[in-house]
């Protein structure tokens, strides 16, 4: 059971990338895995940190807006977006060039949110990225600001190094059932 005050980070590309590691139609529904993390003590904020294209497509939009909404209708987080960056290529193979739109922004965004609210928001960080990078902010809120960190993951594409500072972790894929869409 957690005690004092808890702040949940949602970097959403990890876990919608990452839910394939139960299977590959596989598809969890965030209102669910709240309620299942709270029942180690409540959550008092969560934040869901994502990139989208500008403008988001109308199914992004009412997504994002259901994110938003109170509970007991929805996960009541709040939504941080950014937005999608091009980034050229050069095949190497047939030496053609293409464009793809990658993430941007939302690492840093997390590593800022552990580092700022840990001096007076949170007893508790749950955290959902693998994202390696992120380990300073982490070890700073754990060993400077004595914070205790949870990890809420799926087996696939988490950094041990995270892992290895992790007081609980939560794998998805061993509660997959009561959490699917």
């Amino acid at each position: 059971m957690r005690d004092g005050k808890t702040v949940w980070l949602i970097d959403a590309a990890y876990l919608f990338n990452a839910q394939e590691s139960v299977s590959p139609d596989y598809n969890f529904d965030y209102r669910k895995l709240r309620d299942r993390l709270e029942q180690d003590g409540s959550i008092d904020r969560a934040y869901y940190l994502n990139s989208t294209p500008n403008p988001p497509t109308d199914a992004q939009s009412s997504f994002h807006s259901w994110l938003q909404t109170s509970r007991p209708d929805g996960p009541q987080f709040r939504v941080h977006l950014y937005q999608l960056k091009g980034r050229d290529y050069d095949c190497p193979h047939c030496h053609r060039k293409f464009s793809l739109q990658v993430q941007k922004g939302v690492d840093v965004g997390l590593a800022t949110l552990i580092v700022r609210l840990a001096k007076y928001n949170y007893d508790n960080l749950i955290l959902s990225s693998g994202d390696g990078d992120l380990k300073d902010a982490i070890v700073h809120a754990k060993e400077h600001c004595n914070k205790r960190f949870e990890l809420c993951v799926f087996r696939w594409g988490v950094s041990p190094e995270l892992q290895s500072y992790a007081d609980k972790v939560h794998w998805i894929d061993d509660f997959a059932t009561e959490v699917k869409k």
